[in-house]
């Protein structure tokens, strides 16, 4: 019933002068990478993996404004990252909590109109203006858009009788951006917190709504492990334009 009334509301709306926000979460650390230097902050192709995912979203709407939600004792770095490649009017830090449901809740704060609002994670920096552009659309349209992939590995779950398997066919991996209508995702982080909420879907879909589901991109790899790293750097460098006539 919810998920009618909110259907119905923005059939009634204009969304086309909608303003957008996009809450980039930064909230990693470098434990799996055994780096003390914090993922988001490690060096891809020069420069720090964090600068892609904010390049990305500015480059994606000329009205996007960018809320970058960082551990207090990284927002320093956060700012000398904006300084020196950004210009700050469209970026505003604000620091996380202790999980990402508390920093998201954070970050939502600094949302004070109707809008279309993406969260994505910041080490997800190699997401593309199309697949933003994709999540937009769907979510001012049906006021959500989650992308997600096949999953291409067999699946087993763990059971009081030992394992099974599911057929994977039914299984999809969730990415970021996850893209809502602010209507939707600032009341829903109002509920109390769970310990299932690993994403803002989990919580939009415990506060009662349906979620729209769209196709992600096997690019939009999560910077996790030394080997990430490494397959990022490999990604950007194929995904640059050649040289005329071809040499490298």
């Amino acid at each position: 019933m919810r998920h009618l009334r909110y259907l119905r509301y923005l059939r009634e709306i204009k969304n086309d002068t909608m303003k957008k926000y996009a809450i980039i979460v930064a909230g990693g650390t470098g434990s799996r990478m055994n780096s003390t230097i914090p993922k988001q902050f490690l060096l891809l192709n020069g420069k720090p993996v964090l600068y892609y995912s904010i390049d990305a979203f500015l480059r994606a709407y000329d009205d996007l404004e960018i809320i970058l939600v960082l551990p207090e004792e990284h927002v320093a770095a956060g700012q000398e990252v904006i300084d020196a490649f950004f210009d700050y009017d469209r970026i505003q830090i604000t620091i996380g909590g202790r999980t990402r449901f508390h920093s998201v809740q954070n970050g939502l704060q600094l949302v004070t109109e109707e809008n279309i609002v993406f969260v994505h994670d910041a080490v997800r920096c190699l997401v593309s203006v199309d697949l933003i552009h994709r999540c937009g659309a769907v979510a001012t349209e049906t006021g959500s858009a989650i992308p997600v992939v096949d999953c291409m590995n067999s699946v087993r779950i763990i059971t009081d009788a030992g394992n099974e398997a599911l057929d994977r066919t039914m299984v999809k991996l969730v990415q970021t951006p996850q893209t809502f209508h602010s209507k939707i995702l600032i009341p829903a982080f109002n509920i109390d917190y769970k310990d299932k909420f690993t994403d803002e879907a989990t919580v939009v879909e415990a506060y009662g709504l349906k979620l729209q589901l769209v196709e992600g991109e096997e690019n939009n790899i999560k910077i996790t492990r030394p080997m990430d790293l490494i397959m990022a750097e490999y990604l950007l460098g194929a995904s640059r334009p050649k040289p005329q006539g071809g040499k490298q």
